[in-house]
């Protein structure tokens, strides 16, 4: 019995090292790239011979000495539905295939960011059947050193079923070229909120750059078992070090009272992600309390707890008593506090949070954290109290170098595209002037990679949103990491898409993705498809400083400047002198020049412009409608530019 068992378990190891095997970007649904050669690759036997048809080809290929083997399809015009069909020693067959046009989107969460969450998102989902659109979603992944295939992932049809959880930036970018080219569209979304520049980068790229390779040749290829330890023992550090005493979950049910005593715990900033803040990239319970003082009259008032958005899962209390709890991240928690609860004097809100992944902590609109007395408000943004009881210990993406290239880029190497869409960068604010270096490097490592020349990039310019407070006295993360998005449009066959007037200072993730989709669409449409049109707004070129003004020259004007209200007068324009102190200035247009000054400068050498992390207000436009970018003339040390990359150890 036991021989035979051996014997069936050897049959059925020797069947399945015979199998052909594909990667699961060829599967059912999927779309190919037009008029390019068409890579397909797999594993096999060592020196099995593997014979592939598509539509009228037939490529034959002897898999090598590892069992790996690929062929070169020539390259098709758009149509199908096809079958591409593998043959070994076993047979595959892959069904409804069509050839149009592929584009890799990828970036943080504002490029994960699905179209169920957009603005008029039922609507949008309503007009969803289109069936010569596919989305492959990539299963979120990381690893050590490059894999050959992916965790997971597949190709879907956009339809009322489907699409609600489709990169939003991808899809209605694929919808708008449809609409325009009338051929099938493949977006291929492999995102992950979060995630800075570096871990999208392969270790070889950073071996041969000057600004990186002191670096990487510090992080050998790691096994992630090591990182994991690693990284549970510098969070765990951390996070003792940032509060003053340990990681524990003993005694919590007290902190949900007011007589809890908390004048030990640390202070965070409230609405803010913990990602933003001190407590970093965490996944676990914290507990967050503030005390508000209340008089007599206010206590016997019915009154109502605001406390904005919870990432992910909140249990709250008030004064000891559960007022409300709600386990969906994305929904405004508003809990009636009842009669008798609150009292004269000092009052305890305190939230038991859990975060299953992602962001943490409370966040959203500031105005809407408060207890509301119907005539009347106490507002609860500002500093809580927080301790941190129990972290979940997984490695984020950001842990190491490569993370991310090495499980959901590798994998995708070489399947024929058309470009990429990007949209990332909040995560690299606080090291914007390293991201002039970082992102180029990326771009360019990509290209490297796939070896199909140097492929379209267009990405998207960080929207609005007022994460520091930062402005031109006292410097501006948001708005350096801006300038250096600008500077990578250096890089051959790149354009960006400018979103200063569709983001919200008060949300880093716009609901507006439909506008910044078009204007990538836009950018391809003229750049690729033959379909001339203006794609940008205006974009700085050279200034004249004329006794007490400064007069600016733009690029890309289309037919004219104007601001957003057609009047003469531009916001968001600052003016300074050699003392480097930037005044609000007088703006105006005029023979599409922009005239600046201002009383409080008699001498100015340097003018901005919608240089704060919120640049709201700014209103340059052309006639055709799309943003001028930020930027600044002068070329002074900004706050990041002594910050760089580096890995805790």
């Amino acid at each position: 019995m036991k021989k035979s068992i051996v014997f069936l378990f050897l049959i059925s190891c020797i069947m399945a090292s015979a199998n052909v095997r594909m990667p699961l970007l060829f599967s059912d649904g999927m779309v190919l790239q037009r008029n390019k050669v068409i890579p397909v690759w797999g594993w096999a036997d060592a020196n099995e011979k593997v014979e592939v048809h598509f539509n009228k080809q037939t490529k034959t290929i002897t898999a090598d000495a590892t069992g790996k083997w690929m062929v070169k399809l020539d390259s098709e015009k758009a149509g199908g539905p096809f079958e591409l069909t593998v043959n070994g020693k076993n047979k595959i067959v892959i069904s409804n295939v069509l050839v149009g046009e592929v584009w890799i989107c990828s970036g943080q969460s504002n490029m994960e960011f699905q179209v169920y969450k957009t603005m008029n998102s039922q609507a949008e989902i309503s007009d969803s059947n289109y069936p010569m659109i596919r989305h492959f979603g990539v299963a979120q992944d990381l690893s050590g050193t490059p894999k050959e295939d992916l965790k997971a992932g597949k190709w879907e049809v956009s339809n009322k079923e489907t699409v609600g959880n489709f990169t939003a930036i991808g899809y209605y970018f694929a919808k708008k070229l449809y609409a325009e080219l009338k051929i099938p569209i493949g977006i291929i979304n492999t995102s992950w909120g979060g995630t800075n520049v570096e871990t999208w980068t392969s270790h070889e790229a950073f071996q041969k750059s000057d600004e990186f390779k002191d670096m990487i040749a510090n992080v050998p290829w790691v096994n992630m078992d090591a990182i994991f330890e690693t990284y549970k023992k510098s969070l765990l550090d951390n996070i003792q070090k940032i509060q003053g005493f340990e990681v524990t979950d003993v005694n919590q049910d007290q902190f949900k009272n007011s007589d809890f005593k908390d004048a030990n715990w640390p202070e965070i900033k409230v609405p803010s992600l913990w990602e933003n803040q001190q407590i970093g990239n965490i996944d676990g319970v914290v507990w967050m309390r503030k005390t508000i003082i209340l008089s007599a009259e206010q206590a016997k008032k019915e009154a109502v707890l605001y406390l904005s958005k919870v990432d992910d899962e909140d249990q709250t209390f008030v004064n000891g008593v559960q007022v409300g709890t709600n386990n969906i991240w994305e929904v405004k928690r508003v809990y009636k506090i009842p009669v008798g609860v609150l009292k004269e004097g000092s009052n305890v809100i305190a939230v038991k949070i859990t975060d299953y992944t992602g962001g943490g902590g409370i966040y959203g609109d500031p105005a809407d954290l408060k207890i509301d007395f119907k005539d009347a408000a106490v507002a609860l943004d500002g500093l809580w109290k927080f301790n941190v009881v129990n972290v979940k210990i997984s490695v984020s993406p950001n842990s190491y170098p490569s993370l991310l290239y090495n499980a959901m880029v590798n994998p995708l190497i070489p399947y024929a595209f058309e470009g990429v869409l990007w949209y990332q960068g909040e995560a690299n604010v606080w090291r914007a002037n390293q991201y002039k270096k970082a992102f180029p490097l990326m771009i360019t490592d990509w290209r490297t990679k796939w070896n199909q020349g140097n492929f379209p990039f267009y990405f998207v310019q960080l929207s609005t949103f007022d994460e520091f407070g930062g402005n031109s006295t006292k410097g501006s993360r948001w708005a350096e990491l801006r300038e250096a998005q600008t500077e990578t449009l250096k890089v051959q066959n790149t354009g960006m898409a400018v979103t200063t007037d569709i983001g919200n200072a008060k949300d880093i993730h716009p609901t507006n993705k439909q506008d910044v989709a078009k204007r990538l669409a836009s950018i391809a449409l003229n750049d690729i498809y033959g379909k001339k049109q203006v794609c940008s707004g205006p974009m700085y070129k050279s200034m004249e400083i004329k006794q007490n003004q400064i007069i600016l020259t733009f690029d890309k004007i289309g037919s004219g400047l104007l601001s957003s209200d057609n009047s003469q007068n531009v916001k968001g324009f600052e003016i300074a002198g050699a003392d480097k102190v930037f005044y609000s200035a007088k703006a105006i247009i005029k023979n599409n020049k922009i005239i600046v000054s201002s009383e409080n400068v008699k001498n100015p050498v340097a003018v901005h412009y919608g240089w704060a992390d919120d640049d709201t207000e700014i209103n340059l436009f052309n006639k055709e409608k799309f943003p001028a970018s930020p930027f600044r003339t002068d070329d002074w040390e900004m706050i990041t530019a002594n910050e760089k990359y580096s890995i805790s150890k």
